[in-house]
């Protein structure tokens, strides 16, 4: 098979994908840290991260659903994999199949388990107050759980990056519910639930974002490293004259005579709309503000400044995480997650 080059790809910067892990780690206390890797490592390549974090020590992993765990197999020995959505009638056969546990959320899910998982050990979920998976506290209190092997009981803060009483809330409620229900582990923290302190901690933490680079709260600021690096190949160097404008709608005219730079990337990349009147890219230190809408599959910028840029040249995008989310409206998440397939994922070690 031919291989053939994408004109986009992700420099991954396997280090700060480590330090990240590392410094989340310290936060949590005596807790083990482990990692969220849905959404196939938030867009990353949940393999490649899976097998970073592993080398670095990490155990416990999550993922969302049964075809995200199948796509992890075979697991690297003493590797621990949670699916995070439970268990419904269609996963049984992969639920008895795969070395991997459900997070049971809800009273249909635990009696599906209970039936049919044979005594295998488990995840619970509790509700505290997100109001989204979990069983409700009373649920889980009124006998609900009784003999089954849970491994880790999990609830999940609805307001962690935020200055909330939402937080305390939760916190009491599940420090109440760990000397209530028997479980080997408990679990509370993401990654914004880590910046708030050891005592939320517990036994095990579950940072995503923070991860891959993302700031979930100000106390990781400086401490977090940047993982994703987008780069865009330019396709097309052209002259544009004064008065003209750029791309869709019209909506750039050039001040002057400019260079633009034209790059195989567009909305159907999770480059957005939102992107245009703040975007923009480096090339050889120098930048090149986006000019004009966002296509499909185009972008525009203005090269004007940036002396011999050619066809085949890489610029570099301006895709820090929260200064990007700031300036385009987007959250940390989508800007990670939405970045498609077109993308090809290179780590550096």
């Amino acid at each position: 098979m031919i291989a053939i080059p994408s004109p986009l790809r992700l420099r991954l910067d396997s280090k700060a994908l480590v330090a990240n892990w590392r410094w989340l780690a310290a936060q949590g206390g005596a807790a083990a840290c482990g990692a969220a890797i849905k959404a196939d490592g938030y867009g990353l390549g949940a393999r490649e991260v899976m097998r970073h974090l592993v080398a670095a020590g990490c155990r416990d992993f999550f993922v969302a659903s049964w075809g995200e765990a199948a796509a992890l197999m075979p697991l690297a020995p003493s590797v621990s994999l949670s699916v995070l959505h439970g268990v419904g009638e269609a996963d049984m056969v992969a639920a008895r199949t795969l070395p991997v546990r459900p997070v049971l959320g809800s009273l249909q899910q635990v009696a599906r388990w209970r039936a049919a998982g044979e005594g295998r050990p488990c995840d619970v979920m509790i509700d505290t107050g997100m109001s989204r998976l979990g069983l409700r506290v009373e649920e889980a209190l009124g006998g609900a759980l009784d003999g089954l092997a849970i491994e880790t009981l999990l609830s999940h803060l609805a307001s962690a990056d935020e200055d909330s009483a939402q937080n305390a809330q939760q916190l009491a409620a599940f420090r109440d519910l760990k000397g209530r229900i028997a479980a080997r582990r408990y679990s509370l923290a993401n990654s914004a639930g880590v910046c708030l302190g050891a005592d939320y901690g517990f036994d095990l933490t579950r940072p995503g974002l923070a991860l891959y680079g993302g700031t979930p709260r100000p106390e990781a600021a400086g401490h977090i490293r940047q993982v994703v690096f987008p780069e865009a190949r330019v396709l097309q160097v052209r002259r544009v004259r004064a008065g003209e404008t750029v791309g869709y709608g019209a909506t750039w005219t050039a001040p002057k005579n400019s260079w633009i730079a034209v790059a195989n990337m567009g909305y159907a990349d999770g480059y957005l709309r939102c992107h245009a009147g703040t975007g923009g890219a480096t090339w050889q230190t120098r930048h090149l503000p986006l000019v004009g809408r966002v296509s499909m599959d185009l972008v525009a910028f203005d090269a004007s400044d940036a002396g011999a840029i050619e066809e085949g040249d890489w610029l570099s995008l301006d895709y820090d995480l929260a200064g990007t989310a700031e300036r385009s409206e987007l959250s940390q998440y989508e800007l990670l997650t939405g970045l498609g397939r077109r993308w090809a994922r290179e780590w550096a070690v």
